[in-house]
């Protein structure tokens, strides 16, 4: 039965094996937001909280994107379990140079899902891909800058507060 199910399957057993840790990576990816937005909160970051909870929601929209994906090219999409998410943070500061992190890691894992579809000439999911690349662009951007304002603005004073203040309007975009 599991032979002829693989068969009727539009993507390869190591594909979808990709496709489902790439459910997890986005699943534990909007975790991370969610515990940035609850560590802004109590810090009285405002607009920081509101701009991690939107991440947050981004990310889980992802997750369905890749695990509705796989379902319909007849694969077994997995729910993730997600654990180790870190709530407290040293610095204002720390919480945007992880969040740039882990959009770099994220668009890292897709990469390599893609040079995975290229090797077995699986188009249909390199398709798919590009959206997320261009999602990715977006995202990396985006926390880029906001990680340059504490380069711009400073941390002195009221520095903080401007930041929070300009994290919400940072915004991107592209030429296609």
């Amino acid at each position: 039965m599991k032979d002829i199910i693989r068969h009727k399957s539009l993507i390869s057993a190591d594909v979808e094996m990709l496709l489902n840790q790439q459910v997890k990576k986005e699943a534990h990816s909007s975790s991370i937001y969610l515990s940035m937005a609850s560590w802004c909160d109590r810090n009285g970051f405002d607009n920081s909280a509101d701009y991690f909870f939107k991440q947050a929601e981004e990310e889980r929209a992802h997750q369905l994107k890749f695990f509705k994906y796989i379902l319909d090219m007849g694969g077994n999409a997995v729910s993730p379990e997600v654990m180790n998410i870190k709530g407290e943070y040293n610095s204002f500061r720390e919480v945007f140079e992880e969040a740039l992190e882990q959009e770099i890691n994220i668009t890292q894992s897709i990469k390599n899902i893609a040079a995975r579809c290229h090797k077995e000439q699986d188009y249909i999911t390199v398709e798919f891909l590009n959206w997320f690349f261009k999602e990715q662009r977006e995202e990396e951007y985006k926390a880029r800058r906001a990680l340059e304002l504490f380069d711009v603005i400073g941390e002195e004073g009221t520095g903080r507060w401007q930041i929070d203040k300009h994290v919400g309007r940072i915004s991107y975009t592209s030429e296609d």
